[in-house]
């Protein structure tokens, strides 16, 4: 019988930290991570493909920053930005998971849908923006763009430099989830919600509008998992296991969870924020909203026995 999971891919699958960001680097990366995603092809899963954007969306935007200082070319706002950036991931990730498919004399339809998510324009994380996004600025420069616009900065904590800060708003509705849902039971690779999706809200009864925001991934990952009823959600990172006690002589591994455990880790501090701690949250409003298991693993050991963190009910 056909499953159907949704696999959250970390920023690592297509740009690594000591990397430029090429096309060729990123062409490679995806072609590897794909390889991974076999084990669960060949076991039966339909696949839903998520993915982060920040080096992607970062760079657009400093793009469109040059283009504006150089030409005067508009700017483009955030929900722009990440619609750029799905566009263009998805069609990497389309042609080296077909490449994939191909050398394994495999056939699926792949197909990537820009995805709109929908906010709420009162969420408390409008009154307090976060998110760092975009280049670095001196604080001269920083001062200027927030005196000329209603643009806010915050200091990098590693001294940086100044960089835009946006709201990270609770993702409501997945928009076009019962389309992803029928594609992906047809047996079509889809790869939705880039980036934690483009954020939008009703500025009106009947008027959808963009939003200068940016949504967590794993948390829009897996609320379209819980939406399009998915059997497993997987969230890829670049380690193989959650661990407490991280980076100290008491560092442990997990390999199965309960979500009251995983509450509790939470509560406790084990786990970063901007890191981990995100992850483990997607994690648990999975497994709350299904009663199914989620595991955080690396691409490397997905389908593995005993591979990855498995957080479950119970």
């Amino acid at each position: 019988m056909k499953k159907l999971a949704v696999v959250a891919f970390g920023g690592n699958a297509l740009l690594r930290s000591d990397q430029k960001g090429t096309i060729d680097e990123q062409e490679e990366n995806a072609f590897q991570t794909s390889e991974r995603l076999l084990v669960l092809i060949k076991n039966n899963y339909d696949l839903v493909i998520t993915h982060g954007n920040g080096p992607q969306v970062g760079n657009i935007i400093l793009a469109n920053t040059a283009g504006n200082k150089l030409y005067g070319l508009p700017d483009m706002p955030m929900d722009i930005s990440v619609a750029y950036s799905q566009g263009f991931i998805g069609y990497v990730l389309e042609q080296q998971l077909r490449n994939v498919l191909r050398s394994h004399d495999l056939e699926r339809d792949i197909i990537t849908i820009i995805t709109q998510v929908l906010v709420d324009k009162e969420d408390p994380a409008f009154l307090n923006p976060n998110k760092p996004v975009g280049p670095y600025y001196t604080r001269a420069e920083a001062d200027k763009i927030a005196a000329e616009s209603e643009v806010i900065f915050h200091e990098d904590p590693r001294g940086r430099g100044w960089r835009k800060v946006v709201a990270s708003p609770r993702p409501l509705t997945i928009l076009n989830q019962r389309s992803i849902e029928k594609l992906a039971r047809d047996q079509q690779i889809v790869i939705a919600v880039g980036g934690g999706g483009v954020p939008v809200f009703w500025v009106a009864e009947n008027k959808l509008q963009g939003i200068d925001a940016v949504i967590d991934k794993d948390l829009a990952s897996s609320t379209l998992a819980v939406s399009i009823n998915a059997d497993k959600f997987f969230i890829l990172t670049d380690v193989p296991k959650v661990c407490i006690n991280f980076n100290t002589p008491k560092e442990k591994a997990l390999d199965r969870i309960s979500v009251k455990q995983a509450k509790m880790y939470l509560e406790e501090g084990h786990f970063a924020e901007g890191s981990m701690a995100p992850k483990m949250r997607a994690a648990i409003y999975f497994v709350t909203h299904t009663g199914k298991d989620a595991i955080i693993t690396s691409a490397e050991a997905l389908g593995k026995d005993n591979g990855g963190t498995r957080i479950a009910i119970v």
